[in-house]
């Protein structure tokens, strides 16, 4: 029996198409303003304090008060944010995951290169899965982080040099006949990123441009965690423009609508959080990744400031719900062949509900069975990923949560095609559909 409507999720048919695409244009625009992770828990960070939440520092003595919003920041690019309900009762917690991290190319210390004196490249290496084809040709430029001496000790500065600054350029077909039979890229010699003209003594320069945009003076930046980024901003496209085009929509789309429906939405039985991780594409197994003690330390450290023993923080667990997101495979137009034969989830569909039989997802009959009516309730639709079972597929955060802080975990994603590549392509309409559905689990909705 099909479960009633949330009437809070309830749709309006008249305003679905602007709906859609202006959660689309916010979302695109929330992706421009976040080149690499530390942007993202900044304006993450922003979003949460334009709504009232209080930063609570990790190494500071936590006093959370009943019905108050707070959020705790760890190494700066993994972000936990939770909402505490009025009632002295509450019976676990529901919450979502999604990560901050995209790949990209992290720029190596003393990274100029000089070149038949006359050029000025780079020196980078991986961060995460590439395809690393996907990266030439496209202007790009740096962001991250600097760490500098100052008047107070260390301080840490975010990094943007928002310009066109930098290309990988591809050997030309006359150099490489065999380019369009496939071609085996060496990230140490096919990948560095053209940077200026140049023939002597280059060192230093990069920095001295990052001091110079951030008022301070190159020997002062002790530290730094830089990576290229894609100018290219996220568009619209398709006959009716059913599509979006955009870089990083692996993870950024989910980020997006989980921290958007949490801070919408409150619950009057359960604490309502949502975490942000760091290094997923590089297997989370960090600090401040999905597989630290991140999550069992925040959760912990607010049961116990509010005067709970460990034995209650435990019974809250076993009473609790989590939903990792993170974005799936949709069938590909040119290769719908790579896609599992009858678990086929395509652009524009809702959200996709992930399996696996090994636990890389971390969905079983329950999850998903729980994940389902959230979904109907709030009329959302919804549809199922698994690998073909001869090709061997990722993994995400759900596991290596749950495993941690053993609450009952879904993991879900939005369609996309390219996943990984430096743009990447998603439907109009799921960001959407993944908002509503996760304001409807926020505000209790399939309990």
């Amino acid at each position: 029996m099909k479960p009633e409507r949330c009437p809070k999720c309830a749709r309006k048919g008249e305003n679905m198409e602007r709906d859609y695409e202006k959660t689309a244009k916010d979302m695109l625009s929330f992706i421009e303003k976040s080149p690499c992770s530390f942007h993202v828990i900044a304006n993450v960070q922003k979003m949460l304090e334009e709504q009232g939440f209080t930063e609570l520092k990790e190494n500071d003595v936590w006093k959370p008060v009943f019905g108050k919003k707070y959020y705790t920041i760890r190494g700066g690019a993994s972000l936990i944010a939770f909402r505490i309900p009025e009632g002295q009762k509450i019976r676990g917690f529901h919450g979502t995951a999604a990560h901050s991290d995209s790949p990209a190319f992290k720029i190596k210390e003393n990274p100029e290169i000089g070149v038949e004196k006359q050029y000025v490249t780079l020196n980078t290496e991986k961060y995460g899965g590439m395809i690393l084809g996907s990266w030439l040709d496209r202007p790009l430029s740096v962001a991250g982080r600097i760490v500098i001496e100052g008047a107070q000790g260390l301080e840490t500065r975010l990094v943007n040099i928002d310009r066109d600054l930098l290309v990988i350029p591809g050997v030309a077909i006359h150099m490489n006949r065999d380019m369009n039979k496939g071609v085996a890229y060496d990230p140490q010699k096919d990948m560095l990123p053209l940077y200026g003209e140049g023939g002597g003594d280059c060192g230093g320069w990069l920095l001295s441009e990052i001091a110079e945009q951030t008022a301070t003076e190159p020997e002062k930046i002790l530290g730094h965690d830089l990576f290229l980024y894609v100018r290219e901003p996220g568009r619209i496209f398709g006959r009716k423009g059913e599509f979006i085009l955009s870089p990083r929509l692996d993870d950024l789309q989910c980020v997006y609508a989980c921290t958007k429906a949490f801070g919408e939405n409150d619950s009057s039985e359960y604490i309502n959080f949502c975490a942000i991780f760091d290094h997923e594409e590089v297997g989370s197994r960090t600090g401040r990744g999905a597989d630290s003690t991140f999550l069992d330390d925040t959760l912990y450290r607010l049961c116990s400031g509010l005067g709970m023993e460990r034995t209650e923080y435990l019974r809250m667990i076993a009473d609790s719900f989590l939903i990792s997101a993170d974005n799936a495979h949709g069938v590909h137009p040119d290769h719908p062949e790579k896609s599992d034969p009858t678990n086929r989830p395509c652009l524009n569909k809702g959200i996709v509900i992930k399996y696996h039989g090994g636990q890389k997802y971390t969905t079983d009959a329950c999850s998903a069975a729980r994940m389902k009516r959230i979904c109907r309730l709030a009329d959302v639709p919804y549809q199922t990923y698994a690998n073909r079972s001869d090709m061997a597929g990722g993994s995400t955060l759900g596991n290596l949560s749950a495993a941690r802080v053993p609450m009952e975990s879904v993991d879900i994603g939005l369609p996309q095609l390219s996943m990984h590549s430096a743009v990447e392509t998603g439907g109009l309409k799921d960001t959407w559909y993944l908002l509503k559905g996760l304001g409807c689990f926020f505000s209790d909705g399939g309990v």
